[in-house]
């Protein structure tokens, strides 16, 4: 039981840390050649191929790319719920 509690601490951790990188990565584009920049390109190997997927299907609105909210969105309010129901699940299993 400990160790399912550490690994769903570390997911829980590891989508905050990306959360954040996808906050950075999104405030770099005020700032482009920031992206040109070593950190800006590691950031950007992480961070766009998430947003990527959302950008496929949510077109900009003129120069306005709300893509990225929704995929935080979908970070903060879809996917961390469902790790907790997943190590909800799998404790109930354990116990």
């Amino acid at each position: 039981m400990f160790i399912l509690n550490l690994i769903y601490i570390a997911a829980e951790y590891a989508i905050n840390i990306f959360s954040i990188l996808l906050i950075i990565y999104i405030l770099m584009s005020w700032v482009p050649a920031s992206r040109e920049t070593t950190i800006g390109r590691w950031i950007g190997k992480i961070a766009e191929p998430y947003l990527g997927f959302f950008r496929k299907f949510i077109p900009p609105l003129g120069m306005i790319d709300i893509s990225p909210i929704v995929a935080i969105f979908v970070l903060r309010y879809l996917i961390v719920p469902g790790l907790y129901q997943v190590y909800s699940m799998i404790a109930s299993l354990i116990r």
